[in-house]
């Protein structure tokens, strides 16, 4: 039987994070809101051309956002419940890898103290690239497979929309950082809650 492929966003996905990763855009742009920053991530988080016209005159951007983020993610950021028993149920049937557009590096971090890094045969974080349309295709190559052995598990329409780029189905969940109508706009395969 051939090899299938869970690709895993890791954010909302397995890292209940929503709440440190607010704080700390919360800290250096005081005006933002839950709904601004959730609407970041109907697109690509990483397009920061976009998020730069949001900067007002009260943005404190002399804070050096990836240190405190690091900080404050390693300080906060928890397991999704029951998050562990599901990915080592997974990992015994799916190769998993993980497709984040945060730093591979926290991730990795974060994997370690929870104990999850055994589950999954690779992180692929922004410093591989910044799109996961390419990480996705990098997948492809580097595996040696496609479209048709591999699901996306995600908690962002952004994400859904750079999957389907490759023809990669999605599965939503409904517990990370947007929610279920904003999923259903991307037309995942199923929505879990």
């Amino acid at each position: 039987m051939e090899k299938q492929y869970i690709l895993f966003d890791f954010d909302g996905v397995i890292m209940d994070s929503f709440a440190p990763a607010f704080q700390v855009n919360k800290m250096i742009c005081p005006h933002i809101t839950e709904d601004d920053y959730r609407k970041r991530f109907e697109g690509n988080i990483n397009d920061w051309k976009k998020i730069q016209q949001e900067h007002t005159s009260e943005c404190r951007l002399d804070i050096d956002f990836f240190a405190e983020y690091f900080s404050v993610m390693m300080d906060q950021a928890r397991v999704i419940p029951d998050m562990t028993e599901i990915v080592e149920k997974l990992s015994k049937e799916y190769t998993m890898i993980v497709i984040t557009s945060n730093s591979g590096i926290l991730v990795d971090e974060l994997m370690r103290k929870y104990d999850l890094t055994k589950y999954f045969v690779e992180i692929m974080g922004t410093e591989v690239s910044k799109s996961k349309v390419e990480k996705i295709k990098m997948v492809f190559e580097k595996y040696k497979t496609d479209f048709s052995k591999c699901v996306f598990i995600t908690d962002t329409l952004g994400d859904i929309l750079e999957a389907k780029e490759n023809d990669v189905g999605s599965i939503a969940v409904s517990w990370g950082f947007q929610n279920v109508e904003t999923l259903k706009r991307g037309m995942p395969f199923r929505i879990v809650d």
